[in-house]
């Protein structure tokens, strides 16, 4: 059987303001473990957010940028989630409300051709910690320093059919969000961090397939290669007669191979509602 391929992004960009999202800690990258993470970043008793006028002026200029509809009256929710790297046990984001609406972003192809790859939305929420894994003997660090640090994440609808074009979108955003100025673009660092959600369906069909997300792919090259590694994965799965389980995986790109990492959360598991506090 012949198969469609279809593919949808959300990309991480962590904004290059001085200041976190709702606090005065630095979000400078390299310092010691848990040295630039203050009360409200904790989420100590009593403490309340500020926000960071600077993260809105990026937010919109990433916007226009993309021909997409500014959000006049933008509203923050609070997603519950149980993790280590995340003190307050929620995440501090946006659901109903984003301050970014519908756009889109115009990509070049390799055959000259160029192709419309439709914005979903992007919104504004906080970073999470970092796990740290290394060096630690069988257990795991955790370092605050990063919790509290703005993003806009950029959602896609799933308008990308292989990882030519999907690389070739994200190469596209990179170059916008540098070229304005609002991140440094530093992959390594984890400036810019890419989910993929891929599924397949029979050709020439109108219903989708159960996807997956393979998640926090920090350079173009991983994702072209989780992309290929997913679709067949997938692939060899349908044809064998089995089905595909919705989920979240993690893809090692040193020995080609993904795992899952758990099963995927709908919207209503998190219990969004809106944040008391702003």
């Amino acid at each position: 059987m012949q198969w469609d391929i279809v593919i949808g992004l959300e990309i991480h960009v962590q904004l290059a303001t001085k200041t976190k999202i709702f606090s005065g800690s630095s979000t400078a990258y390299g310092a010691e473990p848990n040295t630039q993470a203050n009360a409200v970043d904790l989420a100590m008793p009593g403490t309340l957010p500020v926000p960071n006028e600077q993260a809105f002026r990026y937010a919109v200029m990433f916007g226009l940028a993309v021909n997409a509809e500014i959000e006049r009256r933008s509203v923050f929710e609070r997603k519950n989630y149980f993790y280590p790297d995340l003190p307050k046990g929620y995440q501090t984001t946006q659901l109903e409300r984003p301050i970014v609406g519908p756009g889109y972003v115009d990509i070049d192809l390799p055959n000259g051709e160029s192709k419309r790859v439709r914005i979903h939305h992007a919104h504004l929420e906080e970073d999470a910690g970092k796990s740290l894994h290394e060096d630690f003997h069988g257990m795991t660090g955790v370092d605050l320093n990063r919790a509290g640090t703005p993003l806009i994440e950029v959602v896609t609808e799933p308008d990308m059919n292989n990882a030519e074009e999907a690389v070739a979108f994200a190469k596209k955003l990179h170059s916008i969000v540098t070229s304005l100025g609002i991140c440094d673009g530093d992959m390594s660092q984890g400036s810019m961090r890419f989910d993929v959600n891929i599924s397949l369906k029979p050709k020439g069909s109108d219903t989708l397939g159960t996807r997956t997300e393979t998640k926090n792919l920090n350079s173009f090259r991983f994702m072209e290669q989780a992309i290929a590694h997913e679709v067949e994965r997938q692939m060899d799965i349908l044809e064998d007669g089995g089905s595909i389980v919705q989920e979240t995986r993690l893809y090692n790109g040193d020995r080609d191979e993904s795992r899952s990492m758990r099963t995927k959360e709908e919207a209503n598991d998190y219990r969004y509602f809106p944040c008391p506090d702003l």
